[in-house]
């Protein structure tokens, strides 16, 4: 049976890198798991009570496409809380995760053909699902004097849409407020739709995250339960989008997803009433930030991005090898340590980069810098 071309997508290097982790660990090897981007933290406790209660009394089927009315007037608010903003929950979509949220913006803004400008380095599933729905990835290169982020010179009349993510995978790094609203104000200058990634959104040290919707209205806001609130596995997220689109958005969820997970919105709602519990996974975040900003240098990874957010760093291994990949699995194989290749984020430069994870347990973090450092005494 034939395949059709937009079937033609790259694999998630990530996820090869996590199997052959696994692998090890099967084989009795203890791995550092600094390649995957999620909490080593489960839900929070009081998210999981609630599901347990609901399962009791609510048999827990289809909800409205939309999502449920309460979780939307919950994340209305929680936009008035963080950033000062009067939301209308009726701007709010429930999403499966992220993921389906940035098939359900491409596939309302965008028709097929039309170009849309992505930064690298980037997370690659933005590539990856706009191929698929036939659609043109324009990869970016950003620069380091930019702190890998897009400015409004990037973006040119050829482009139907711009993507950024504030702050960033691979590089955790931020966009400040003017910069943001200067992306935004050259996008909509060359009629092209905004759509901002902020699923990172939480997770932030030294300043706060800015939202997009703190700038304007007149864009997608795509967000997720899935980071700040330690729920990945349960595939939750949202999107805030204009008025006028949020019925364009309600028919192509119908039928693409009919609801998120009945479930993972109970528990999502819930999470809303654990900040003590995230808070202190945030301090772990931070603890393990330090360790890194310090020890990554101390074992010879001196070319690393300001990580201002999430819980990434984006090293440039340019002075170490130009084969990431090859690099990562030596580094897997003599350390223990897993790591991603840049080659994910980054097509063109990725064979000159690595990014590390510290999304783990602080102690699990210390012993793979640990390993990392004697790696590369011995490596010479």
């Amino acid at each position: 049976m034939r395949n059709s071309t937009r079937s033609n997508v790259d694999p998630f290097i990530v996820m090869d890198v996590m199997e052959a982790a696994r692998q090890a660990e099967e084989a009795g090897r203890r791995i550092i798991h600094m390649e995957v981007g999620q909490p080593g933290t489960g839900a929070p406790e009081q998210a999981r009570a609630a599901l347990a209660r609901a399962l009791e009394s609510d048999p827990l089927g289809y909800t409205v496409s939309l999502g449920l009315p309460a979780l939307r007037r919950r994340i209305a608010r929680m936009y008035g809380e963080r950033h000062g903003l009067d939301l209308s929950p009726d701007r709010v979509i429930v999403t499966s995760g992220s993921s389906a949220g940035f098939l359900l913006a491409f596939t309302a803004l965008f028709d097929t053909g039309d170009r849309v400008g992505i930064g690298a380095p980037g997370y690659p599933s933005y590539r990856q699902i706009l191929k698929a729905l036939a659609l043109v990835p324009v990869d970016i290169p950003t620069r380091v004097e930019n702190r890998y982020q897009l400015v409004p010179g990037d973006i040119t009349p050829d482009l139907a849409g711009v993507m950024v993510a504030s702050p960033a995978n691979p590089t955790g790094t931020m966009l400040g407020r003017e910069a943001l609203s200067a992306l935004v104000g050259a996008a909509h200058q060359a009629g092209a739709g905004f759509i901002s990634d902020e699923i990172y959104h939480g997770l932030e040290y030294e300043q706060k995250a800015v939202s997009a919707l703190e700038v304007s209205d007149d864009l997608y806001v795509i967000n997720s339960f899935s980071k700040y609130y330690s729920m990945t596995g349960w595939r939750v997220g949202w999107m805030v989008v204009p008025e006028d689109h949020v019925r364009v958005l309600e028919r192509i969820a119908q039928n693409l997803f009919i609801c998120a997970p009945h479930a993972s919105q109970v528990a999502a709602l819930a999470s809303f009433d654990c900040d003590a519990e995230l808070q202190a996974n945030l301090a772990v975040y931070a603890a393990n930030r330090k360790l890194m900003m310090e020890g990554l240098p101390k074992a010879g990874f001196t070319r690393i991005a300001p990580p201002d957010g999430a819980f990434y760093v984006y090293a440039d291994v340019s002075d170490l090898t130009q084969d990431s990949r090859v690099f990562a699995a030596e580094i897997l194989e003599q350390a223990g340590v897993a790591v991603t290749p840049g080659l994910d984020f980054d097509p063109v430069r990725g064979g000159t980069t690595l990014r590390f994870s510290y999304a783990r347990s602080t102690a699990d973090i210390a012993e793979g810098l640990d390993r990392l450092a004697r790696f590369m005494a011995a490596r010479g």
